[in-house]
């Protein structure tokens, strides 16, 4: 039996899931990839460092999905391909507002948590913002145009 930690909505997150979250975070901790600089410095093409850490997750990504689809894992259709109707006003208003977070927040909103731990504590308005930006989000979803 695995033992688990409860969060918030009555969900239960697997001992290992945890660990592996938490592995991941110090990775990207001391890779840098969380850090103000080394994203400044992507944003103004002054490095390889970020682009070469995004590159190899794309590979590897690339490399995991083909062997597992080679021996069967996952069907080839698992991840169907996005549908696009041309020019979608709402992917562009939404990756501004997303974009402009970013870069207001000069850091990238994905690793929080482990900004967090870090002991940054400026980033919990950022965590903050982010929670409610979704509940914003839900309460308005019907409202707004979706493709």
């Amino acid at each position: 039996m695995t033992r688990s930690s409860s969060v918030p909505g009555g969900a239960a997150i697997p001992a290992r899931a945890l660990l592996l979250g938490v592995v991941f975070g110090v990775i990207l901790v001391k890779s840098e990839a969380v850090s103000w600089y080394r994203i400044q410095e992507m944003f103004r093409f002054q490095g390889f460092h970020m682009y070469g850490i995004l590159g190899s997750a794309v590979l590897v990504g690339l490399v995991s999905l083909t062997v597992l689809r080679a021996r069967g894992v996952i069907a080839r259709d698992a991840i169907p391909p996005k549908q696009s109707s041309g020019l979608n006003r709402g992917y562009w208003i939404g990756g501004t507002v997303f974009g402009l977070g970013w870069g207001l927040l000069g850091a990238c909103p994905g690793p929080v948590y482990a900004l967090i731990g870090t002991g940054a504590t400026v980033f919990l308005v950022a965590l903050a913002s982010a929670l409610v930006g979704t509940w914003v989000y839900a309460a308005t979803r019907d409202r707004l145009p979706h493709a």
